[in-house]
């Protein structure tokens, strides 16, 4: 992420239980079907559920170089998919 300048250092996964009841969420986005099998189905207080499947790119297989295109890949994926995401919202304003 620092080559696209975001600085990800003392960031860490979080489980879901951590935000419930703390956080309210308006949209919750899913990108991984894995994802889908652990989180709920409802995201109690959402108003809206976005699944975006994207490829696991930690389960890719690989050399350490091709596993770090993959993980490459799926982020310039997601940045496209938010990009769009937020050009739909204005445009249907």
């Amino acid at each position: 992420m620092n080559e696209v300048g975001l600085d990800l250092n003392g960031h860490q996964s979080k489980h879901l239980r951590q935000f419930l009841g703390r956080l309210s969420v308006r949209i919750a986005v899913f990108v991984c079907p894995r994802a889908e099998e652990k989180c709920p189905i409802v995201w109690p207080g959402a108003l809206a559920r976005l699944e975006w499947p994207f490829e696991d790119p930690a389960a890719h297989e690989g050399s350490d170089e091709q596993r770090l295109q993959k993980f490459r890949e799926v982020r310039d994926q997601i940045d496209r998919r938010i990009a769009d995401w937020l050009t739909e919202l204005s445009v249907s304003k």
